[in-house]
């Protein structure tokens, strides 16, 4: 194992607008604002059942942060832990303009500094209402247009082109019925909302997750595509890659802050997905590739970009960017890359207190994904993957955990959210993931 390092980054003039905000009853500190009895500096941390909510909270464990988790659940996981100091009850992120007002009532009270955004629509929530946060909380996050640009992923092809970034080749829905190449269908946009479908109201949002594999000699059912993912959806040709890679960053108006990178060793299918095992690495071409398409963006805040190297050309094909934490996000934070706290720093005005570095050759399990990967053999097909074996994917998994002892959820000293989880896990979870 070893480690990857930056040199710290140096706080950018004129960039501390509002971070004395949170000392409103106290005296700003160096490790941020003394106030009046037992009250701390809070951060808001929309949590959901995937994992990154609690690697989050776990982060500000070792900090003197409050931490409170916004969740439409009560009952998830991470409002078992130990380090959760207070949970709030808010309606589901679907609901943009509910999860919008929510937001904002508990950012209104005066210990909270900000909004670490985790859910799908929170980048989304948080950038189109920004003046209204602004009031209260420091937020970094990209503006809309930006923001609208890493969505649209017809677009965002675009950009990774002027970029000189490897993309698969993306055509319209509508473009691609005669298309003679193997090639995929998905979503146009990571998040459907009425800013880009016009038949969503202002209040609807929804995630289309399927990806649909298709040989070059098949015909595409494109009405009941389009049925089916409620807009004009994007096809790609299909990368033959031979592993799926991570790579996280932290920008600040165009300059990076932090960088990491994973290479996924298992998903949450086999078809590929989000990582569910993973191990930091440190690929030069990669980081080359990252950085690159976050330049040309001038990119700010949080960004998880999925990269898929190509078999044939060894070239890091660009997958999508999710502006937000990551759902693998406990891998970075176990290998010393702390994300959230660094984005509180960032947030909080103090981004020369950032130290980029990370151990590479840590791994890190979701052991209820890891379970997903192994249901997805049993029941889905691919015309353009090769379905492996369940017995030996089992015993891959079972041996895995043996030789790599990090999980997401499961810590000797933090027990519950793992026997939570495993008490209210049921196979409908299981099923509505990958169906």
């Amino acid at each position: 194992m070893g480690y990857v390092s930056n040199s710290p980054p140096q706080a950018v003039n004129g960039w501390n607008r509002g971070s004395d905000r949170g000392c409103r009853r106290g005296l700003k500190t160096e490790r941020g604002c003394t106030v009046a009895g037992e009250d701390r500096d809070a951060v808001v941390v929309p949590a959901s059942r995937y994992p990154h909510g609690y690697a989050s909270v776990r982060s500000f464990g070792r900090t003197d942060v409050h931490t409170i988790v916004a969740v439409s659940d009560d009952n998830l996981p991470v409002t078992a832990s130990r380090y959760c100091d207070e949970v709030v009850r808010v309606p589901p992120s679907h609901d943009v303009l509910a999860y919008r007002d929510a937001l904002l009532g508990i950012a209104a009270r005066p210990e909270v500094r900000t909004i670490i955004p985790h859910r799908p629509q929170g980048p989304y929530v948080l950038s189109k209402f920004y003046d209204a946060f602004d009031r209260h909380v420091d937020l970094v996050v990209p503006p809309l247009d930006t923001l609208k640009a890493v969505h649209d992923r017809k677009r965002l092809a675009e950009i990774a082109t002027d970029a000189g970034v490897a993309v698969p080749e993306t055509r319209l829905l509508e473009d691609a019925v005669d298309w003679d190449v193997d090639r995929i269908v998905k979503s146009r946009y990571n998040l459907l909302v009425d800013e880009y479908v016009d038949s969503f109201g202002p209040g609807e949002s929804h995630i289309a997750k399927p990806t649909y594999h298709f040989r070059a000699s098949e015909v595409l059912d494109t009405d009941g595509i389009r049925a089916e993912m409620q807009h004009e959806p994007i096809v790609q040709e299909y990368v033959d890659g031979t592993d799926e890679y991570v790579f996280g960053a932290l920008y600040d108006h165009g300059d990076p802050l932090a960088t990491f990178q994973h290479r996924q060793l298992r998903e949450d299918s086999y078809t590929g997905g989000g990582g569910v095992y993973r191990e930091t690495v440190d690929v030069p071409e990669l980081a080359e590739a990252g950085r690159a398409i976050l330049d040309e963006l001038e990119w700010h805040g949080l960004a998880c970009i999925e990269y898929i190297e190509d078999a044939e050309t060894g070239e890091f094909s660009l997958v999508e960017i999710n502006p937000r934490t990551w759902q693998s996000l406990a891998c970075a934070t176990r290998a010393g890359a702390d994300f959230p706290y660094w984005y509180w720093l960032q947030a909080t005005g103090r981004p020369e207190r950032i130290y980029p570095e990370y151990e590479v050759g840590v791994g890190t399990h979701y052991l209820f994904g890891e379970l997903e990967h192994l249901v997805s053999v049993a029941r889905k097909r691919s015309s353009l993957v090769d379905r492996p074996s369940l017995s030996s994917t089992a015993l891959g998994i079972a041996r895995s955990w043996v030789e790599t002892t990090g999980f997401d959820y499961l810590h000797l000293d933090d027990p519950l959210p793992v026997v939570r989880q495993a008490l209210t896990a049921s196979s409908g979870a299981v099923d509505r993931r990958i169906e």
